[in-house]
């Protein structure tokens, strides 16, 4: 293909995928799902309207997308999330990893398609798209909501995981011969990462002086050098590009240039990680996708129910209601960005060939249907009240008012850059300051109406950064809504 033909056929492609994805946003789905399906059409694996004839010509742009997504995802992260939201958190977030983890291993390993299928299994149906929940959380207008303080701390304690998963993962799938290669390469992987997490802690006044530059564009080549920079570093030593990138993230995260990294990289970062949607659609062959169908199905039924049971463990640890659970459940059974990079990370392992059909129809459906369930999140709560009522009354529901208050959740606030979307109100107020049948239909306690305000807003403290973009526009990536 030549270079004026490839510059037509991506920009038709990127025309198009814009139209599909705004078309989409008017009926309230996310851009991750619709840029991935105008992959698909526009592929050479579908009949009719070819734009791109070869996935490769977008390749290292793709690159740069995930690169720049895991970037984002670090420079939005604090450690500060951690300590605020307290052993409560953790254990919140380790009971929805240790559910939908557990669930998507023992699934990979019920397919038969292999172990390290099971594994990357295992962190595709873990992980929830931090891009979407944001974006259902502002859309539906949860922000002030003592949950959602809660539903972001368990994104914090994801980003982790993912961290850590993926330093454990690369050496699985690089096809190490034997255990002690596998050993050396882990080592090496961890070490690395352990380098960059020491330099995250203390090497933040060096890097401040780095960043230390008044005008913007050499501000953008600086951070955006240093972030390919050190992902290639990661290539070579045998680690992922995704830690690397996220590690400077982290790292910068913790400089005074932050706040203006942070409002440069949003443009760059959804431009690429569109492309980087895109051209994972271009590798789909539709036909795959239904020749997966049935696996995709049980997949889906066995995440909506390892999302209802980790809802209500986590509501229940919290002391909230059966609402706030089904909030809690529907919000977090997004699927998304994360998957697509274990899908990608698997493409070039010679995994089995279903593997990735799977992972897309899979994140396609879930990309879909989770923003659904949320809207209708109260059906879910009526069916559980009605549950609930049919079992003896132990009094130990915070919606019987016997037990001590524990107060809203003390995880991460809101991201930093965040607005309410359209009426520009973000700080809508306490529960407490509501109708008293929204306080009821939270689960609240009339103790809780007569004037104890459950959050503190976020505009009246630092907001440590989600896993996401700021809100009032549409995330393509890690969202452009930490985990807008």
């Amino acid at each position: 293909m030549g270079h004026a033909d490839t510059l037509l056929a991506m920009g038709g492609a990127f025309l198009a995928a814009a139209f599909l994805a705004r078309l989409g946003s008017r009926i309230g789905l996310p851009t991750i799902p619709l840029f991935m399906l105008a992959g698909i059409l526009l592929g050479p694996h579908t009949p009719g309207l070819v734009l791109v004839e070869d996935a490769h010509d977008f390749s290292m742009l793709s690159a740069l997308g995930l690169v720049l997504l895991l970037f984002y995802l670090g420079l939005e992260f604090h450690l500060d999330d951690l300590r605020r939201g307290g052993k409560q958190l953790l254990t919140a977030g380790g009971i929805y990893l240790a559910l939908n983890v557990g669930a998507g291993l023992g699934f990979g390993f019920a397919l038969g398609w292999g172990a390290r299928e099971a594994l990357v299994l295992a962190g595709v149906l873990g992980i929830s798209s931090s891009a979407i929940v944001t974006k259902i959380l502002i859309e539906l207008g949860h922000i002030s909501r003592p949950e959602t303080r809660l539903i972001l701390g368990v994104t914090v304690v994801e980003d982790i995981f993912l961290a850590l998963y993926l330093a454990a993962l690369q050496p699985v799938l690089s096809g190490a011969q034997g255990l002690g290669d596998m050993a050396l390469q882990a080592s090496r992987a961890f070490g690395f990462l352990m380098v960059l997490a020491v330099a995250a802690r203390y090497g933040t006044r060096l890097f401040g002086r780095i960043m230390a530059v008044r005008d913007n564009e050499l501000l953008v080549v600086t951070f955006l050098g240093t972030a390919i920079f050190v992902a290639g570093v990661s290539e070579v030593l045998g680690v992922v590009d995704a830690i690397g990138a996220f590690m400077v993230g982290l790292i910068v995260a913790g400089t005074p240039a932050a706040p203006r990294i942070r409002t440069l990289v949003h443009p760059l970062r959804d431009a690429f990680a569109a492309i980087f949607f895109f051209a994972f659609g271009l590798a789909i062959d539709p036909g795959d996708i239904a020749s997966v169908a049935g696996p995709v199905a049980a997949a889906v039924a066995l995440t909506l129910a390892m999302n209802l049971i980790a809802g209500l463990l986590v509501a229940r640890l919290y002391r909230y209601g059966v609402d706030i659970a089904a909030d809690i459940a529907t919000t977090l059974v997004s699927r998304g960005e994360f998957a697509l990079i274990l899908a990608a990370m698997a493409t070039g392992a010679a995994l089995d060939d279903r593997l990735t059909p799977f992972i897309a129809g899979y994140v396609l459906v879930l990309a879909v249907l989770g923003p659904v369930l949320a809207k209708q999140s109260h059906l879910l709560a009526r069916v559980l009240r009605s549950v609930q009522a049919r079992l003896p009354d132990r009094g130990s529901s915070r919606d019987t008012g016997t037990d001590p208050d524990p107060g809203p959740p003390a995880g991460p606030g809101l991201p930093p850059d965040l607005d309410a979307g359209p009426d520009g109100n973000l700080d809508a107020g306490p529960a407490a300051d509501r109708e008293p049948a929204e306080a009821e239909r939270q689960g609240l306690r009339p103790a809780d109406r007569a004037g104890r305000a459950p959050a503190v807003p976020a505009a009246q403290e630092r907001a440590p950064a989600a896993r996401g973009t700021p809100a009032g526009t549409e995330s393509t990536g890690s969202g452009n809504t930490r985990v807008p």
